[in-house]
């Protein structure tokens, strides 16, 4: 099933963001929470995948795994930086293999780890390049697939940290959507009027796909900074020193954190986002406690 389908009019969709563990322990943990999210009947999960393709075999197994044996509808990132087209086509046959027919096409990150790092000559530069890549593989194979895929892209609310304005962050972004993305998840925000405002605006330049928020609970006051700084994101004034109260009580952080991300899912949906993407840390317990707090 394609995961664009979800989003015709009706009911909102709620969706969870995993990544690959890097130990056993890790992995029947995450497990036990994606059971655990499971009751909740999300549309649908994702699984990330390392910068610079760094899991990707884990990322793929992972996703399929999900499919097969949760029985959940799944989707796989998909990086481009460090990838060769033939690499690409080789994990989207292996997705389609498994049963998997849903990737968000990112242009990703090389390894913060490796100062030597270096992309392959004919590689991919931008996230768009990729998904054109993706649908001339998918139409070449299409006698073959079992499905076509859906192919999902990010977007950034508050523009990406390379831009050098927003203008040219959604004149870069309408090319991935030309190219055939068919959905845009966004990076978190905090503050939902930069969410509005940066739709409103993508709608004016002819952006018609579904637009997703992405929401991130608070689970601590040094994470929420560090993922805000790499991200660009915002702090309003009013949760500015609501983190400033709570730096160092972990409870309070919680507490917070659930009281914030909630605010921000009442808002969206009474203004009729098409869904709600849940970056869940690979935890259960905040993002339970916002989903049921909504009253879906």
């Amino acid at each position: 099933m394609s995961i664009v389908d979800l989003y015709e009019p009706g009911e909102p969709v709620i969706s969870f963001e995993f990544f690959p563990p890097k130990t056993d322990a890790g992995y029947r943990a995450l497990f036990r929470t994606i059971e655990e999210l499971k009751q909740l009947s999300p549309g649908f999960v994702s699984v990330t995948m390392g910068a610079g393709g760094s899991t990707r075999t884990k990322t793929v197994d992972l996703t399929i795994e999900i499919t097969r044996e949760i029985g959940l509808l799944s989707m796989a990132h998909l990086p481009c930086t460090g990838f060769r087209p033939a690499e690409v086509g080789s994990i989207l046959d292996r997705l389609d293999a498994g049963g998997v027919h849903n990737v968000l096409a990112l242009r990703g990150d090389p390894p913060a780890d490796d100062p030597n790092f270096e992309s392959p000559p004919d590689g991919f530069t931008y996230a768009n390049e990729l998904i054109e890549f993706i649908v001339e593989h998918d139409a070449e194979n299409a006698r073959v697939r079992s499905e076509r895929f859906s192919i999902g892209a990010a977007c950034c609310p508050e523009v990406h940290p390379e831009a050098p304005d927003a203008e040219t962050d959604l004149i870069n972004l309408k090319r991935k959507v030309d190219a055939g993305a068919n959905f845009l998840v966004s990076q978190l925000f905090l503050d939902n009027d930069k969410f509005f405002d940066f739709v409103d605006r993508a709608r004016a330049i002819g952006i018609g796909v579904p637009i997703v928020p992405g929401i991130m609970p608070i689970a601590t006051v040094s994470g929420i900074r560090r993922m805000a700084g790499m991200n660009g994101t915002c702090f309003p004034d009013e949760l500015e020193m609501e983190l400033q109260r709570v730096e160092g009580d972990d409870d309070a952080t919680y507490q917070l954190g659930v009281r914030w991300a909630r605010k921000q899912c009442e808002e969206l949906l009474a203004r009729g986002v098409p869904g709600i993407h849940f970056y869940t840390l690979n935890r259960s317990p905040a993002t339970r406690e916002i989903y049921q707090g909504l009253s879906l």
